[in-house]
């Protein structure tokens, strides 16, 4: 059975490498993701899924199997920006390949996630075909901007009733079984405005900000740790002003903070440990975690609080056994290992939100995500299309 799927994996090496670099050469960044989902349709279609479709919310879903156990792939289809274009050395929608890799943005973060395992489902297909599963394949929308957002809508209202996810992002071909969470937070305070020329009769907002950033800073290195999934942390990463003129004192001053949540943080203690610096002054400043609710290129809102929940997958979980299992397999050579991301992933919303056992394994590296080393190596796309054929008759196994 093995030496089936990694020929046919291997067979599939070039189909699946031109369908990425297809897949990097249109430009999707958050909420424009329209043309590549319907790329994804087309192959799922050409590769004959039993079933493919676009969702309300813009993801792409293919089937294939119609059992009763439902395990979902997921690999998002947004990309973030490109920067300066001169800082690349070469076109980000080329999808160039050289020595072994494919080149271009979305290459590593998360594009080769949905050509593998829109062809691993394939291999699945032509070679177990385990009438007890259905494999969806979901290529999710607005990760970049809102992670969980579009794959959560996928799970409970596009196909419902979900026992597993795997998610394709960036793991160099490990089994991931978590990462800590993540939460927007925003301060605000008021001053009171004045001529510049006698800033003595005001009170500048950006100076009692000032104090409060500096306390920030001081915080982020007594955020507690956990042993798996390491210290959480704080930033600064935006700061705005309002005032009426450059020749008034600012009357407002807000700033952006981004928090990272280790096990045994939630949204209540982040809250309160700003809300408890000598800084914060409770009669001029507001402290609270913002609303998205930017449209999909459907058009479609779906309002969510910008708090994403930390998750973790116990290492004993048949999902996570099943994946080391499936992932020895396909990268024979090699020793894969179980360990965690440090960026934030779907994952927020499939486990830590909907508690649906979740495990990540992808192609490409976490350090070339989001840079203009934008890549992903060829040979791992096959062992990746081996991966996700495997898992379906690993996790039969593990469970018995």
């Amino acid at each position: 059975m093995n030496n089936t799927i990694f020929s046919k994996a291997e067979e599939y090496r070039k189909p699946c490498a031109d369908f990425l670099r297809d897949l990097v050469r249109i430009q999707s960044f958050s909420t424009g993701e329209k043309e590549v989902a319907l790329r994804i349709k087309k192959e799922m279609e050409k590769l004959k899924f039993d079933q493919a479709w676009i969702d309300d919310y813009g993801n792409v879903i293919g089937r294939i199997g119609s059992g009763p156990i439902r395990i979902v792939y997921d690999g998002h289809i947004d990309t973030v920006g490109i920067g300066k274009r001169e800082s690349w050395p070469y076109h980000p929608f080329e999808g160039k390949l050289e020595d072994g890799y494919i080149y271009g943005r979305g290459a590593s973060d998360n594009k080769a996630a949905s050509a593998v395992q829109v062809y691993g489902a394939k291999i699945f297909q032509e070679t177990l075909n385990d009438k007890e599963f259905s494999v969806y394949v979901v290529g999710s929308v607005q990760e970049e901007d809102c992670d969980g957002l579009a794959l959560r809508f996928a799970l409970e209202k596009s196909i419902g009733n979900v026992h597993y996810v795997c998610m394709g992002e960036a793991t160099d071909l490990n089994i991931y079984r978590g990462h800590r969470g993540r939460m927007e937070i925003k301060v605000r305070a008021t001053g009171r405005s004045c001529h510049g020329s006698a800033p003595e009769r005001g009170k500048n907002a950006i100076y009692t900000m000032a104090k409060l950033v500096q306390e920030l800073e001081i915080l982020n290195t007594k955020l507690q740790s956990d042993p798996f999934l390491g210290k959480g942390t704080l930033a600064v990463t935006h700061i705005s002003a309002q005032t009426p003129s450059f020749c008034a004192v600012p009357d407002g001053c807000e700033i952006h903070i981004d928090r990272r949540l280790t096990w045994g943080e939630d949204k209540a203690l982040a809250l309160k440990q700003i809300r408890e610096l000598p800084s914060f002054d409770k009669e001029a400043m507001e402290i609270f975690v913002p609303i998205y609710k930017t449209p999909s290129y459907t058009g479609k809102v779906l309002e969510t609080e910008c708090f994403f929940p930390t998750w973790v997958l116990p290492e004993n979980h048949p999902l996570v056994q099943a994946g080391f299992a499936a992932a020895k397999k396909a990268t024979p050579k090699q020793k894969p290992i179980i360990d965690k991301w440090v960026f934030s992933t779907n994952g927020v919303s499939s486990m830590g939100q909907l508690n649906i056992p979740t495990i990540g394994y992808g192609p490409a590296i976490e350090d070339d995500a989001h840079t203009t080393n934008d890549r992903v190596k060829i040979d791992d796309l096959v062992k990746s299309m081996a991966f996700y054929a495997l898992l379906p008759h690993e996790l039969r196994s593990a469970n018995k």
